[in-house]
């Protein structure tokens, strides 16, 4: 076997939440050229149904789910939704998620906090739970992968909204904590922290407070900002057996804005 057939996923079966544009298609595109079947989540829209067709233009089966999994009982429902009519799942990417309100501290609600905190931290726990529970049962190991934010760690300059620095930290040791427990089973859990993608929020963002983006390109060492494209060839790392030994792992592609 070469090191490139170790990326192989020829056989597996994937689910990504979030699955309609931005990261969560690549990623699920990613998986689906490396072999993988794939079960993809997201609200209804017609960009479902692109990200569907395109993943069967590339020779594989795909599943769409329709629905909201940042409300948890939506999440462990379509979970199990999934697992039902693919017949078992091996990879699963919790992307879902998203600043998507900048309100101060001061200010916030505790329902909209609550909200978006199940949102970004909640729905991930309810797919893990449904999907990673059945991986035990089934005993062939799997792969966890939580897309996380730079500002697990960092927080953003210029912008309120720190649900999402909450969320994503708390995401982070999630992970880190499911690696530890499901070790014995085979089952890998890692996180990927992005920086700046161009993805369509952050294209509102810069539509709307250009003077954040801004700050934030101007703080790349790469000098600008990710392409959507650029996290698949990581996930399908992380969903293949060239990552077997890797778990509990927080792995930053920010073109190098956490350096400073």
């Amino acid at each position: 076997m070469s090191v490139l057939d170790r990326f192989r996923l020829d056989g597996k079966r994937a689910l990504v939440t979030g699955a309609s544009r931005g990261l969560g298609r690549e990623m699920a595109l990613g998986l689906a050229s490396a072999g993988a079947d794939v079960a993809v989540v997201a609200r209804p829209s017609a960009e479902l149904d692109a990200t569907a067709d395109a993943i069967r233009a590339l020779g594989r089966t795909v599943w769409t789910f329709e629905g909201d999994v940042g409300v948890p009982e939506t999440a462990e429902d379509i979970a199990a939704r999934a697992l039902t009519e693919a017949g078992g799942i091996d990879i699963l990417i919790n992307n879902v998620g998203g600043r998507r309100e900048s309100i101060p501290v001061e200010d916030v609600a505790l329902d909209d906090w609550r909200r978006l905190m199940d949102l970004n931290l909640t729905s991930a726990v309810a797919c893990t739970k449904v999907i990673g529970g059945a991986m035990i049962k089934a005993g062939r190991g799997g792969r966890i992968i939580n897309i996380a934010s730079v500002n697990a760690m960092i927080a953003g300059k210029g912008i309120n909204g720190r649900h999402y620095e909450a969320a994503k930290a708390g995401l982070v040791q999630f992970t880190r904590a499911v690696a530890v427990d499901w070790a014995p089973h085979a089952i890998t859990a890692n996180a990927i922290c992005p920086g700046l993608f161009m993805t369509e929020p952050n294209q509102r963002w810069e539509r709307e407070k250009p003077e954040v983006i801004e700050n934030v390109v101007s703080m790349i060492p790469l000098g600008h900002a990710g392409a959507p494209e650029d996290l698949g060839p990581l996930a399908v790392y992380l969903a293949s057996d060239a990552s077997r030994f890797m778990t509990g792992a927080t792995l930053v592609i920010d073109g190098g804005s956490t350096c400073w």
